[in-house]
């Protein structure tokens, strides 16, 4: 989401609206990415953990590097803090993932000797400014994710880096195209790399059939289930694996089962199940 208030110059200061939970200070911040100017992916989907870099900032006090974070204040939503304290900071603007939220994590400051709980999400960098509030007494890195996870001080915060890549990971897998359990069955339309004469018909036992539709420009096979249909045939093709009637021969079944229905057919339709199949060119 974007942020429609009036970015202040100022960073905020003081304590009076700070949030605490059961004594625990409330602090938020973002892990900010952009993609990298050689990436190819302009969207999210399909992108890859290597296509993106990610800002870090110096400390105020040390030359340790960190990602951008700040106390939440009881006169706002967490997501507007994530955006305000990642723009104090760092001097960058852009769209807090709220659907990605990383996690909650504990941790006791070491300057300040108190509990506090961080909350972090990814922010999807749209503007980097030249000016911000903490310009004079911060420096910003861009670094690619292995880098990043290196050089970033804080184990809460790299483990938050941790699970943006691995929701990525899965994102990615979830979009994956779902290979068809048929594909592999192509084989048997390509030039020939197996001749059977067509006779000894086989007789289905199922009312289970299934036409096929080779599609010999792209290599792919096009299925229509229906148990009330009666295979077509196969045609304009010399030797082959059906027979006239448009059924396969024992010796296509035999290999049908060897090299493709045990593998791929049962599964889908249940052991034991006979199909009829044919199709035309």
């Amino acid at each position: 989401m974007a942020m429609t208030k009036t970015l202040s110059m100022i960073s905020r200061t003081g304590r009076d609206l700070q949030r605490y939970n059961d004594g625990c200070r409330q602090v938020v911040g973002c892990i900010p990415y952009r993609y990298r100017k050689t990436s190819q992916s302009s969207t999210v989907q399909g992108t890859q953990i290597d296509d993106l870099e990610f800002l870090l900032i110096s400390s105020q006090k040390s030359s340790r590097w960190m990602f951008p974070k700040g106390g939440w204040e009881t006169d706002e939503a967490l997501e507007d803090a994530a955006l305000r304290e990642t723009f104090e900071e760092s001097g960058v603007i852009g769209d807090v993932e709220v659907q990605e939220f990383l996690g909650t994590w504990s941790f006791k400051s070491k300057s300040q000797g108190t509990f506090h709980e961080g909350h972090m999400f990814p922010l999807l960098v749209t503007e980097e400014l030249d000016d911000w509030p903490e310009k004079t007494v911060r420096k910003r890195l861009w670094l690619k994710f292995s880098e990043a996870r290196e050089v970033c001080f804080h184990s809460w915060m790299k483990e938050a880096l941790d699970i943006f890549a691995s929701k990525l990971t899965k994102r990615n897998k979830e979009e994956e195209p779902q290979t068809c359990p048929f594909d592999e069955l192509s084989m048997f339309y390509e030039e020939p790399r197996i001749n059977i004469e067509a006779n000894d018909p086989l007789t289905c036992e199922e009312e289970l059939r299934i036409s096929l539709v080779a599609k010999h420009s792209l290599g792919k096979l096009m299925f229509n289930e229906d148990s009330r249909s009666k295979p077509l045939l196969f045609s304009n093709v010399g030797n082959s694996m059906f027979s006239e009637e448009g059924k396969m021969s024992t010796k296509a079944q035999k290999m049908f089962n060897e090299e493709v229905g045990n593998s791929h057919v049962a599964p889908m339709f249940g052991e034991g199940k006979r199909i009829s199949i044919a199709a035309f060119s």
